[in-house]
């Protein structure tokens, strides 16, 4: 396959250089006497005869393909360049850069979860950084077929892979299926290295993989956030007084001078009304504390002026009968 014009001589470099393609092949008839090869930083440049790798260049410069390059090629070394006959060969610039990539699961992830049949959606996202590391592979598999290839078909690939390796990686690590965020790191270190198993088989290296966050389905995260406000308040009754005052007193999304009077006037409202239900609580708890009195149990406190009893018949306070 010829690469170079039919110029007296030409200029072999990377003229189209994009910074999201890991390669490009340079397209002419052939190589003319007088030549020029051009390497800038971040490329290398492959000669190929045959599809066949005759010599890697990695030296950024400007070289005279007759005298610096064709000397070290494998089986064109002692090629000699007519007046009207030029070299045939390919000549492929690979992207030499740690490309940084951001990925981000294109549909939920469905993990095991207790109580859930259809397992629990997660999303993630993050980045990855991956380079081009074994040339001869990435020439087999993908430079071989392709005129160049670019970071979002690495993207493509690795999405293609990812939903698996994330379920793998949290089904192994992540006990707590609501606390990922814990387990974060062991999940992304086992998902680069599985990665970087896959992305080898075509010449790629993934040098790390990132995730930064774990998101769950609205609905769920809300059921989370009641469910921890449960655990911290301790019972119901303390939990919907607490609700209602969120409700009334905070995060109306509203604000001014005249927001803010409401808020305490709701405020003041809202503590008459706990503290009634605080009175409301202790003659119910009282109630009952009679009514074992009255059974001639013992109560631990004296319904009359709650005085710890002690285990005592009498009030060492009051000298209310206990008993």
């Amino acid at each position: 396959m010829g690469l170079f014009s039919n110029q007296l001589a030409n200029v072999v470099e990377w003229e189209e250089y994009r910074d999201d393609v890991l390669f490009w092949k340079w397209s002419n008839d052939e190589i003319k006497k007088g030549s020029k090869l051009i390497i800038r930083q971040g490329q290398d440049a492959i000669f190929m005869f045959n599809g066949r790798v005759e010599g890697i260049f990695k030296d950024e410069g400007s070289y005279d393909i007759e005298t610096q390059i064709v000397p070290f090629l494998s089986t064109l070394k002692g090629f000699k360049f007519g007046f009207n006959s030029g070299m045939r060969a390919e000549v492929l610039f690979i992207n030499t850069k740690q490309f940084n990539i951001k990925w981000g699961t294109p549909k939920p992830v469905r993990v095991q979860a207790p109580g859930l049949p259809g397992g629990l959606p997660i999303r993630a996202n993050g980045s990855f950084d991956v380079k081009v590391g074994d040339y001869l592979v990435f020439i087999e598999k993908i430079a071989g077929v392709k005129k160049q290839y670019s970071i979002n078909e690495v993207r493509e690939l690795m999405q293609s892979m990812l939903s698996g390796l994330l379920v793998r990686w949290i089904s192994k690590v992540g006990q707590d299926i609501f606390n990922l965020q814990a387990n974060m790191l062991e999940i992304q270190d086992g998902v680069k290295t599985d990665l970087d198993m896959e992305f080898v088989k075509i010449g790629l290296s993934v040098v790390s993989f990132r995730i930064d966050e774990f998101s769950y389905p609205e609905n769920v995260t809300k059921r989370a956030d009641q469910a921890a406000e449960h655990s911290m308040v301790g019972d119901m009754n303390r939990f919907q007084q607490v609700s209602m005052v969120d409700a009334m007193t905070g995060n109306n999304g509203s604000g001014g001078r005249g927001s803010d009077m409401m808020n305490t006037m709701m405020g003041a409202q809202m503590g008459m009304m706990m503290g009634q239900q605080m009175m409301n609580n202790m003659n119910q708890n009282a109630g009952v504390q009679n009514q074992q009195a009255g059974n001639g149990t013992i109560p631990k406190f004296c319904p009359e002026c709650g005085t710890p009893t002690n285990g005592g018949k009498f009030c060492s306070n009051c000298g209310n009968k206990l008993g």
